[in-house]
Order: C-alpha cells, then structure tokens, then sequence
C-alpha cells in the first residue's frame, strides 16, 4: 500500500508547518500540495509535473526527494508499451476481418511464419560472437540490483522518518559573502559547498541533526527560530546542531561537501 502522501504529511505535521508556508516557500500552489499529500495524481497536470512538485515538496520538507521520487516510479508508473490502447487502424483492420475467419487465419499463419524467421535470423546474426545472451542476461542482472537498491534505499528512508520528528528548524542570514556547506540527516547536502551573498537568505532547513561548516562569522543562524551569532574566528568554523546543542567542531571533523 503506498504511503507517499502520508509520509509527506506526517513530515509537515511534524515540523508544524502549513501548506501556505510551503505553497511560499516551493511557489507550488497549495491545491496541488494537498493533492500530492492525498495521493489524488489525477488532480495535477501531469506525471512530469507529479514527480517534480513531490522532488520540490519532499526537499523543503528535508527529506530525500529523489527516493520519494522513485517509489511514485515503482508504485505508480507503469511501463507505456504494455497500456497502449489499439490504433485506429488496428480497430479497423479488427472490425474489417470480423466475419472472415479463413483470412483471419491465413493473416495469423503469416505473422507465425514472420517471427520464426526473423527468430532464426537473429540467432544466427547472434550466434557468431557467443557472447550475446550473456551480456543479455548481465544487463538483466545489473537492472534487478539497481531496483532492489532502490527499494531498500526507499525503506531506509521510511525507517529514518519512523524514527522520531525532524524537531530542528535551521535558517541562515548572510551579511557579506561566505561559503557554507550543510548536511543533514543521512549525509545529504543540503547546501552543497556554495558562497552565499549577503541578504540571501536560506532556509528553514529541518533534521534531527545539521553539521554545518562556514568560511567566516558573516552569518547569522536561526535556529527553531532563535538567532544565533557566530563568532569570529581565522579558520573555518563548524558546528553540529541538533533540538538540545550547538557543539563546535575540531577543524579535522567539520563536514565537507568536496
């Protein structure tokens, strides 16, 4: 049964944070938040735009939205070809031999006989090398371990989340340029490495736990909406945050987002 929509509520519940403050923050309007929360596809523009606003909504939320992204994928995408309705001229051409069984025999007799020489002219094109059923059978194997990586990706994910709420809101202020790299839950970049200008505000971010490094004090954090000043200092400067602390970090132990 699927839990996207839930998981993406629970996640905003969590936080205390309303669809209006998510509708400001990802410009998504709010319609079609609540729609994604009820798992109502139908009531969005497409599966393009599904897959983007849940990739928007999930990251604001601080969760990973590539793996929200790909269990809409497995739960609710289904290969194109096997859902084709018939062409018109297939329609025509059914309708057109209704009545007729002996040409519709002779038309079925021909496909048959199609397909076992193109199925011997394939073996024989492939029998040469050798090797091709088992680069077939490799890809097979490749694609089976790349899904199952992905599902048990997407029940880390659900198992992270079950854990406990993401109590810890991290925004930060710039006053002049400075670099700042932060990571949250699981290791995921947040802010990968950039130098953000003054008056760029960033955020609220929400973790259970954010490890930050900056390049100098020209910011300020506000952490669950409490401001905290950083001090100066010649070298860089990190901190780990979580609802309880604000630890500083050794140089050798500050993230990094190389």
């Amino acid at each position: 049964m699927s839990d996207i929509g839930a998981t993406l509520r629970e996640a905003r519940m969590r936080a205390r944070i309303d669809i209006s403050e998510i509708e400001a923050q990802t410009k998504i309007r709010a319609k079609y938040l609540r729609a994604l929360e009820n798992e109502e596809w139908d009531l969005l523009p497409g599966t393009t735009f599904v897959k983007s606003f849940l990739r928007t909504y999930a990251q604001a939320l601080g969760l990973d939205g590539r793996a929200i992204v790909e269990e809409y994928r497995v739960q609710f995408e289904a290969p194109e070809l096997d859902h084709q309705p018939p062409s018109a001229s297939a329609r025509r051409g059914a309708r057109l031999t209704e009545g007729a069984p002996s040409r519709g025999y002779v038309i079925l007799g021909s496909a048959i006989g199609i397909l076992i020489v193109l199925l011997i002219v394939g073996l024989l094109s492939g029998g040469g090398g050798g090797g091709h059923p088992r680069a077939a059978h490799s890809d097979l194997s490749r694609a089976e371990a790349a899904a199952r990586h992905r599902r048990q990706r997407a029940a880390r994910d659900r198992a992270a989340l079950a854990l406990g709420p993401a109590p810890v809101a991290l925004s930060l202020e710039p006053s002049a340029p400075v670099y700042v790299c932060l990571i949250g839950d699981g290791g995921r970049k947040v802010i990968p490495g950039v130098i953000l200008q003054a008056g760029e505000h960033r955020g609220p971010y929400h973790a259970r736990r954010f490890e930050v490094d900056l390049g100098n004090n020209a910011v300020t954090l506000y952490v669950n909406g409490a401001a905290v000043a950083v001090p100066p200092s010649s070298t860089a400067i990190g901190y780990s945050i979580t609802k309880t602390e604000r630890r500083a970090l050794a140089p050798g132990r500050q993230p990094t987002c190389a």
